[in-house]
């Protein structure tokens, strides 16, 4: 079962120094990043996963997000299958980190 992280809950991680940062995976398209991502995010369009799921590192905890979870839940169950174990689905997505993260952000 893949763990569902509030938006809230990835803020705080991200902000916490006294823990490693996860990579935060973003499975939307190029055009949908474009309007809206969080800093820092990986780009890595949902249909390119199957083929670049080696490039994805194994010693490190991966945040899967899309626009609003549903994508991105499908992808972090993909990856537990193929092997990563420290997968997490950014719950209610960019929409979620826009509402109750920065509210300033584009929208779509």
């Amino acid at each position: 079962m893949i763990e569902q992280l509030p938006a809230t809950a990835l803020r705080a991680w991200l902000d916490d120094k006294s823990r490693a940062a996860p990579l935060v995976l973003d499975v939307r398209e190029p055009w949908e990043h474009n309007v809206c991502h969080i800093a820092g995010a990986q780009l890595l369009p949902m249909q390119e996963i199957p083929a670049r799921v080696g490039e994805l590192p194994q010693d490190r905890d991966i945040v899967v997000m899309c626009h609003h979870g549903m994508r991105s839940l499908q992808v972090a169950n993909y990856l537990q299958s193929a092997g990563v174990s420290r997968v997490y689905n950014l719950s209610g997505g960019i929409a979620a980190w826009a509402d109750q993260v920065e509210p300033a952000m584009s929208r779509y």
